[in-house]
């Protein structure tokens, strides 16, 4: 029994160690929940106590972080839907008994069906008053060269409004890190030492306003690099259809 006592009161003594480490354990982990959510150099911290050029220019940063992602989506949109359309060219309109047939089969919002109706005019309009000194080769050529740069003009708005954003936004979060700086050197020179608890705010507002302007400036560049090369083949498309729409207006196979 007495050996059996032993047992039951080492069995005791070690459960009770184990609940205490426990307890001690999950005191430790909701002091370090605490001390991560109170964090009083985060994001939140810089909106609360930055001044209004701190504000102003976090508040461009993601004007230009918008921006660039609501262009990016609505090209690629727009993009999508003239490979679409090309596709639907192809397959419809070159298979249509004539030029007037094949514009009736493509949607009214295509761009083909636009440049099809600009040179099918051009062909039809061709030898009036003020056109007729112009030979119809170089009329339909320039009606059509027309019609590709209107839809090439489309394809490129807004693109600039990335390229600006990439090249401004790291000078952004630039301007907004001397700033902070600038506020971290204020503060020392107030409090007349350099203590961690009187720089280190303004400093991680500056490390904050640059890693803003790089992410930012990162996604900007690589969308307007990508989208640029999304358009080069949306144009060649449409040119190809010109050209081919040019050779068939001036044989006359399909007018």
């Amino acid at each position: 029994m007495t050996f059996l006592n032993k047992i039951h009161r080492a069995a005791v003594a070690l459960a009770g160690g184990l609940m205490s480490m426990a307890f001690l354990a999950t005191d430790a982990l909701a002091q370090g929940e605490k001390v991560s959510v109170e964090n009083p150099y985060g994001l939140s911290a810089l909106w609360a106590q930055g001044d209004l050029v701190a504000k102003s220019t976090l508040v461009i940063l993601v004007i230009m972080s918008m921006g660039t992602w609501y262009i990016a989506v609505v090209k690629l949109i727009e993009q999508g839907k003239l490979f679409k359309q090309a596709k639907e060219a192809q397959e419809k309109f070159w298979n249509a008994p004539s030029v007037e047939a094949g514009i009736k089969l493509l949607n009214e919002d295509s761009a083909f069906r636009y440049i099809a109706e600009e040179g099918h005019k051009a062909a039809h309009h061709h030898g009036n008053t003020m056109t007729a000194s112009v030979d119809l080769n170089s009329w339909i050529g320039m009606s059509l060269q027309r019609a590709t740069d209107t839809i090439h003009g489309r394809l490129q708005g807004g693109l600039a409004f990335l390229a600006t954003v990439g090249s401004t936004a790291p000078f952004v979060g630039l301007f907004g890190t001397v700033w902070g700086i600038l506020h971290a050197l204020t503060a020392i020179g107030i409090a007349g030492q350099a203590s961690i608890d009187k720089v280190a705010g303004p400093v991680g507002e500056a490390l904050i306003m640059t890693a803003i302007g790089l992410a930012v400036a990162v996604p900007a560049v690589l969308g307007y690099n990508w989208l640029v090369r999304r358009n080069k083949a949306a144009v060649d498309h449409v040119r190809h259809f010109s050209g081919e729409l040019h050779m068939v207006l001036l044989g006359g196979k399909k007018g």
